[in-house]
């Protein structure tokens, strides 16, 4: 299969009143790319207008903008990839930029940082606002980073990322994924600030704010017990320790005091508590330990990759 040195993503559902300007401004900003759009069951002229518009249209029949990229990143082979929504939120003047770093070596992932510039602004779900700030607390305190925009849907890859990512994400939580996965597996990210504009009029979002919103949120509790189960069991632990303690206490005091057992059931319910705690502690330094061997044949893989590319 032929490789592009660029190649610019669209995942698209019913995107056809700004498709069009979002492939044309591609085209001009990047004349030396190949621009795909991945048309996710579209029931009006999506397909249509991208394919007269210059694009490669293909199709992803699984539901899904995790299914869509899944498929996009396992057919195309590029350089770079630039991955940009087709709703006309983004510009396309940071394309060449984004591109650069990738191409350049500096970066394996560009972040289109929305939030450090108009999204706030531009964009009118309030809790769409409250829900990107949630996210964005959550990861970096959760694996210790300070990224900007978590759920952003501009960004370009390297080619290793890209084929190194594996997608487990069907919708919108994919962007989460993606963005843990590059921190966890240490690699390079730069964010470019990037004016967000909101959507035209007529042009409805796909993104549900409290179903995706809790969809998001799953991911990073399921994420965060993958990539790092020391610490979210030992979070576990210490909260039955510190319950089995409260429950407990008065038990031990009666018992001191009057050398009898005198409260049974906070007793048992006590040991019960101490009995997870202690199970819990040790299921987060076994997975830990299996984390670590899979991060070291992650490095090993990459390893295999880069080679195979310089072949």
């Amino acid at each position: 299969m032929k490789k592009d040195k660029i190649a610019v993503l669209i995942p698209c559902y019913n995107e056809a009143k700004t498709i069009e300007k979002v492939i044309k401004d591609f085209k001009k900003n990047l004349p030396e790319a190949t621009i795909y759009v991945y048309d996710n069951n579209s029931t009006d002229d999506t397909s249509m207008i991208s394919k007269n518009a210059g694009a490669i249209v293909r199709h992803e029949y699984r539901q899904g903008k995790g299914n869509v990229i899944r498929t996009m990143f396992r057919e195309i082979d590029a350089d770079c990839y630039l991955m940009v929504d087709g709703d006309d939120t983004y510009p396309a003047e940071n394309a060449k930029e984004m591109c650069e770093y990738v191409l350049n070596g500096r970066a394996d992932m560009v972040i289109g940082d929305r939030l450090s510039s108009t999204y706030f602004t531009e964009n009118k779900r309030p809790f769409h606002n409250f829900g990107n700030r949630l996210v964005r607390t959550l990861i970096n305190k959760i694996f210790k980073n300070e990224i900007k925009d978590i759920m952003t849907g501009y960004r370009a890859f390297s080619y290793d990322f890209v084929k190194g990512f594996p997608v487990l994400s069907k919708g919108f939580e994919i962007e989460t994924e993606m963005t843990i996965h590059a921190v966890d597996k240490n690699f390079k990210i730069v964010e470019i600030p990037v004016k967000y504009q909101d959507r035209p009029a007529g042009s409805v979002s796909k993104l549900n704010t409290f179903s995706d919103g809790f969809k998001v949120l799953k991911t990073i509790i399921t994420l965060f017990k993958e990539y790092r189960p020391s610490l979210f069991f030992n979070l576990i632990a210490f909260v039955f320790f510190l319950l089995g303690v409260f429950i407990g206490l008065p038990a031990y005091i009666g018992y001191f005091q009057t050398k009898e057992v005198l409260k049974f059931p906070s007793l048992i319910v006590s040991c019960f508590s101490f009995t997870i705690s202690l199970l819990s502690w040790a299921t987060g330094t076994i997975l830990q330990v299996l984390v670590k061997k899979d991060k070291q044949n992650y490095e090993l893989y990459m390893n295999e990759l880069y080679q195979h590319k310089k072949d």
